[in-house]
Protein backbone atom coordinates (compact mmCIF):
# COMPACT_ATOMS: atom_id res chain seq x y z
CA UNK A 1 0.00 0.00 0.00
CA UNK A 2 1.33 3.23 -1.27
CA UNK A 3 2.69 5.80 2.23
CA UNK A 4 0.59 8.76 2.45
CA UNK A 5 2.02 12.04 2.67
CA UNK A 6 2.16 11.99 6.74
CA UNK A 7 4.59 9.53 6.89
CA UNK A 8 6.68 10.34 4.00
CA UNK A 9 6.80 14.10 6.44
CA UNK A 10 7.92 11.40 9.48
CA UNK A 11 10.81 10.41 7.32
CA UNK A 12 12.00 14.08 7.02
CA UNK A 13 12.14 14.97 10.27
CA UNK A 14 14.38 11.39 10.93
CA UNK A 15 16.29 11.75 8.11
CA UNK A 16 19.08 13.54 10.59
CA UNK A 17 19.43 10.00 12.34
CA UNK A 18 20.16 7.94 9.58
CA UNK A 19 23.98 8.28 10.81
CA UNK A 20 22.54 6.78 14.59
CA UNK A 21 20.95 3.84 12.69
CA UNK A 22 24.13 2.94 10.34
CA UNK A 23 25.97 2.64 13.26
CA UNK A 24 23.56 0.05 14.57
CA UNK A 25 23.80 -2.08 11.64
CA UNK A 26 27.13 -2.94 13.59
CA UNK A 27 25.11 -4.46 16.35
CA UNK A 28 25.12 -8.40 15.83
CA UNK A 29 21.28 -8.98 16.08
CA UNK A 30 19.73 -5.33 15.62
CA UNK A 31 22.02 -5.55 12.52
CA UNK A 32 20.51 -8.39 11.00
CA UNK A 33 17.34 -7.38 11.78
CA UNK A 34 18.18 -4.28 9.74
CA UNK A 35 19.93 -5.58 7.28
CA UNK A 36 16.56 -7.77 6.98
CA UNK A 37 14.01 -5.36 6.66
CA UNK A 38 15.89 -2.39 5.11
CA UNK A 39 18.69 -3.80 2.79
CA UNK A 40 17.85 -7.58 1.76
CA UNK A 41 18.90 -7.70 -1.89
CA UNK A 42 19.99 -4.49 -2.13
CA UNK A 43 22.73 -4.24 -5.36
CA UNK A 44 23.34 -0.51 -5.72
CA UNK A 45 26.11 1.03 -8.16
CA UNK A 46 27.72 4.86 -8.76
CA UNK A 47 28.34 6.06 -11.99
CA UNK A 48 30.95 8.45 -12.52
CA UNK A 49 29.94 11.68 -14.13
CA UNK A 50 30.70 11.91 -17.63
CA UNK A 51 32.73 14.70 -17.88
CA UNK A 52 35.38 13.39 -16.11
CA UNK A 53 35.42 9.98 -18.31
CA UNK A 54 35.31 12.21 -21.18
CA UNK A 55 38.59 14.48 -20.08
CA UNK A 56 40.48 11.35 -18.87
CA UNK A 57 39.51 8.48 -21.24
CA UNK A 58 42.15 8.77 -24.25
CA UNK A 59 40.27 7.31 -27.13
CA UNK A 60 41.08 7.35 -31.29
CA UNK A 61 36.82 7.45 -32.07
CA UNK A 62 34.82 9.57 -30.14
CA UNK A 63 31.65 7.91 -31.07
CA UNK A 64 32.99 4.75 -29.32
CA UNK A 65 33.05 6.35 -26.09
CA UNK A 66 31.73 4.93 -22.82
CA UNK A 67 29.35 7.13 -21.02
CA UNK A 68 28.40 5.94 -17.38
CA UNK A 69 25.00 7.69 -18.51
CA UNK A 70 24.74 5.10 -21.05
CA UNK A 71 23.27 2.54 -18.38
CA UNK A 72 20.43 4.95 -17.40
CA UNK A 73 19.54 5.96 -20.60
CA UNK A 74 19.47 1.59 -21.83
CA UNK A 75 17.03 1.28 -18.59
CA UNK A 76 15.10 4.56 -19.50
CA UNK A 77 14.61 3.44 -23.26
CA UNK A 78 13.59 -0.27 -21.76
CA UNK A 79 11.33 0.17 -19.50
CA UNK A 80 7.45 0.37 -19.87
CA UNK A 81 7.11 2.61 -16.53
CA UNK A 82 8.59 5.95 -15.87
CA UNK A 83 8.16 7.79 -12.68
CA UNK A 84 9.61 11.31 -11.34
CA UNK A 85 9.38 12.11 -7.97
CA UNK A 86 8.22 15.95 -7.50
CA UNK A 87 11.22 16.14 -4.64
CA UNK A 88 14.34 14.08 -3.35
CA UNK A 89 13.24 13.46 0.21
CA UNK A 90 17.16 13.43 1.09
CA UNK A 91 17.55 17.36 -0.23
CA UNK A 92 14.37 18.18 0.89
CA UNK A 93 14.65 16.82 4.31
CA UNK A 94 18.33 18.40 5.15
CA UNK A 95 16.89 21.80 3.50
CA UNK A 96 19.89 21.45 0.73
CA UNK A 97 21.47 25.23 -0.75
CA UNK A 98 23.18 23.86 -3.16
CA UNK A 99 21.06 21.75 -5.19
CA UNK A 100 17.55 21.77 -6.37
CA UNK A 101 15.41 19.44 -4.13
CA UNK A 102 13.28 19.58 -7.38
CA UNK A 103 15.50 17.01 -9.19
CA UNK A 104 14.03 13.88 -7.44
CA UNK A 105 14.80 10.31 -8.19
CA UNK A 106 13.79 8.46 -11.32
CA UNK A 107 12.10 5.05 -10.36
CA UNK A 108 11.63 2.54 -13.29
CA UNK A 109 9.49 -0.79 -13.35
CA UNK A 110 6.03 -2.11 -12.42
CA UNK A 111 6.54 -1.73 -8.95
CA UNK A 112 6.51 2.57 -9.52
CA UNK A 113 2.68 2.35 -10.53
CA UNK A 114 2.03 2.14 -6.67
CA UNK A 115 3.71 5.11 -5.87
CA UNK A 116 1.20 7.65 -4.29
CA UNK A 117 0.38 9.58 -6.82
CA UNK A 118 0.72 13.23 -4.56
CA UNK A 119 4.45 12.20 -4.56
CA UNK A 120 4.83 12.17 -8.07
CA UNK A 121 4.41 11.78 -11.57
CA UNK A 122 3.81 8.90 -14.48
CA UNK A 123 6.22 10.39 -17.28
CA UNK A 124 6.85 9.68 -20.64
CA UNK A 125 10.44 7.93 -21.89
CA UNK A 126 11.26 11.29 -23.35
CA UNK A 127 10.88 12.80 -20.47
CA UNK A 128 12.74 10.60 -18.39
CA UNK A 129 15.50 11.25 -20.43
CA UNK A 130 15.56 14.63 -20.15
CA UNK A 131 15.15 14.73 -16.80
CA UNK A 132 18.14 12.52 -16.41
CA UNK A 133 20.14 15.01 -18.34
CA UNK A 134 18.87 17.47 -16.08
CA UNK A 135 20.41 15.65 -13.00
CA UNK A 136 23.48 15.71 -14.67
CA UNK A 137 23.83 19.10 -15.70
CA UNK A 138 23.32 20.19 -12.45
CA UNK A 139 26.42 18.28 -11.28
CA UNK A 140 24.16 15.15 -9.63
CA UNK A 141 25.71 11.75 -9.51
CA UNK A 142 23.28 8.84 -10.62
CA UNK A 143 23.02 6.08 -7.97
CA UNK A 144 21.34 2.77 -10.07
CA UNK A 145 19.99 -0.15 -9.11
CA UNK A 146 17.32 -2.35 -6.64
CA UNK A 147 17.17 -0.81 -3.39
CA UNK A 148 15.07 -2.45 -1.16
CA UNK A 149 14.80 0.90 1.49
CA UNK A 150 12.61 2.81 -1.38
CA UNK A 151 10.07 -0.18 -1.86
CA UNK A 152 9.61 0.33 2.39
CA UNK A 153 9.28 3.74 2.62
CA UNK A 154 7.14 4.27 -0.81
CA UNK A 155 5.08 0.86 0.59
CA UNK A 156 5.78 -0.28 -2.97
CA UNK A 157 6.87 -3.91 -4.25
CA UNK A 158 7.81 -6.18 -5.65
CA UNK A 159 11.37 -5.31 -5.21
CA UNK A 160 12.40 -6.71 -8.72
CA UNK A 161 10.49 -4.84 -10.54
CA UNK A 162 11.24 -1.39 -8.97
CA UNK A 163 14.57 0.54 -10.66
CA UNK A 164 16.04 3.34 -8.79
CA UNK A 165 17.89 5.84 -9.89
CA UNK A 166 18.69 8.20 -7.32
CA UNK A 167 20.84 11.41 -8.22
CA UNK A 168 22.85 12.40 -5.52
CA UNK A 169 24.91 15.25 -4.08
CA UNK A 170 27.52 14.94 -1.95
CA UNK A 171 25.72 16.88 1.19
CA UNK A 172 22.71 15.01 1.69
CA UNK A 173 22.76 11.88 -0.37
CA UNK A 174 21.02 8.96 1.73
CA UNK A 175 24.26 7.23 1.27
CA UNK A 176 26.65 9.38 2.96
CA UNK A 177 25.99 7.07 5.96
CA UNK A 178 28.22 4.66 4.31
CA UNK A 179 31.24 5.32 6.59
CA UNK A 180 29.43 4.47 9.68
CA UNK A 181 27.63 1.21 8.04
CA UNK A 182 28.38 -2.30 8.97
CA UNK A 183 30.74 -3.68 6.31
CA UNK A 184 28.46 -6.58 5.02
CA UNK A 185 25.48 -4.03 4.05
CA UNK A 186 27.78 -1.53 2.78
CA UNK A 187 29.03 -3.47 -0.03
CA UNK A 188 26.20 -3.55 -1.19
CA UNK A 189 26.41 0.36 -2.94
CA UNK A 190 29.42 -0.05 -5.22
CA UNK A 191 31.02 0.91 -8.27
CA UNK A 192 30.66 0.64 -11.74
CA UNK A 193 32.01 -2.61 -13.05
CA UNK A 194 35.88 -1.48 -14.73
CA UNK A 195 36.02 1.66 -13.15
CA UNK A 196 39.39 2.57 -11.69
CA UNK A 197 40.44 6.17 -10.04
CA UNK A 198 44.13 6.93 -9.25
CA UNK A 199 45.68 9.82 -7.64
CA UNK A 200 48.86 11.07 -9.64
CA UNK A 201 51.76 12.69 -9.01
CA UNK A 202 51.18 15.82 -9.86
CA UNK A 203 49.00 15.51 -6.36
CA UNK A 204 50.21 19.12 -4.39
CA UNK A 205 48.24 17.92 -1.45
CA UNK A 206 46.07 21.07 -1.43
CA UNK A 207 43.27 19.17 0.38
CA UNK A 208 40.50 20.12 -2.02
CA UNK A 209 39.49 16.84 -2.81
CA UNK A 210 38.40 16.06 1.33
CA UNK A 211 36.35 19.39 1.51
CA UNK A 212 32.90 17.68 1.22
CA UNK A 213 33.55 16.02 -2.25
CA UNK A 214 33.73 12.37 -1.59
CA UNK A 215 30.29 10.79 -0.71
CA UNK A 216 31.86 8.20 1.60
CA UNK A 217 35.06 9.82 2.31
CA UNK A 218 37.55 7.75 0.63
CA UNK A 219 39.80 10.57 0.29
CA UNK A 220 42.20 12.37 2.21
CA UNK A 221 45.90 13.78 2.45
CA UNK A 222 48.64 11.99 4.09
CA UNK A 223 52.28 13.13 3.96
CA UNK A 224 51.07 15.85 1.74
CA UNK A 225 49.69 13.36 -1.06
CA UNK A 226 46.35 12.46 -1.43
CA UNK A 227 45.43 9.23 -0.53
CA UNK A 228 42.29 7.29 -2.08
CA UNK A 229 40.77 4.01 0.47
CA UNK A 230 39.51 0.98 -1.17
CA UNK A 231 35.98 2.49 0.25
CA UNK A 232 36.00 4.20 -3.08
CA UNK A 233 33.00 4.24 -5.05
CA UNK A 234 34.30 5.94 -8.42
CA UNK A 235 31.35 8.80 -8.52
CA UNK A 236 34.36 11.04 -10.04
CA UNK A 237 33.76 14.27 -8.07
CA UNK A 238 37.17 14.16 -7.15
CA UNK A 239 38.15 13.96 -10.52
CA UNK A 240 36.48 17.32 -11.65
CA UNK A 241 37.12 19.24 -8.63
CA UNK A 242 40.73 19.08 -8.46
CA UNK A 243 42.63 22.33 -9.15
CA UNK A 244 45.47 20.46 -10.57
CA UNK A 245 44.10 17.79 -12.32
CA UNK A 246 45.96 15.06 -10.68
CA UNK A 247 43.28 12.50 -10.30
CA UNK A 248 42.41 10.15 -13.09
CA UNK A 249 39.10 8.03 -13.48
CA UNK A 250 39.15 5.12 -16.26
CA UNK A 251 36.54 2.89 -17.51
CA UNK A 252 36.92 -0.26 -19.20
CA UNK A 253 35.35 -0.59 -22.44
CA UNK A 254 33.72 -4.15 -21.45
CA UNK A 255 32.16 -1.68 -18.58
CA UNK A 256 28.69 -0.88 -19.93
CA UNK A 257 27.56 -4.16 -20.83
CA UNK A 258 28.55 -6.22 -17.63
CA UNK A 259 26.74 -3.32 -15.44
CA UNK A 260 23.82 -3.46 -18.27
CA UNK A 261 23.76 -7.14 -17.61
CA UNK A 262 24.08 -7.23 -14.23
CA UNK A 263 21.43 -4.36 -13.23
CA UNK A 264 19.32 -6.60 -15.48
CA UNK A 265 19.59 -9.41 -13.54
CA UNK A 266 18.17 -7.96 -10.74
CA UNK A 267 15.27 -5.58 -12.14
CA UNK A 268 12.69 -6.27 -14.57
CA UNK A 269 12.08 -2.87 -16.11
CA UNK A 270 9.73 -3.75 -18.80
Amino acid sequence: MSRPLWFVELLKIGFPGRFLIAELTKLPLIGKSLDRWLFDGDDMMYLPKDQVIQLNQRIDRPEEMVLPSQVVEHFIEKASHHWIMNKCICRDASRCKDYSINLGCLFLGEAAEGINPELGRRVTREEALEHAKRCRDAGLVHLIGRNKIDTVWLGVGPGDKLLTICNCCPCCCLWRALPHIAPQIGVKIGKMPGVTVAVTDRCTGCGTCTEGICFVNAISVVDGHAVKSDACRGCGRCVSTCPHQAIEISIHNNSLPDSIHHLSQLVAVS
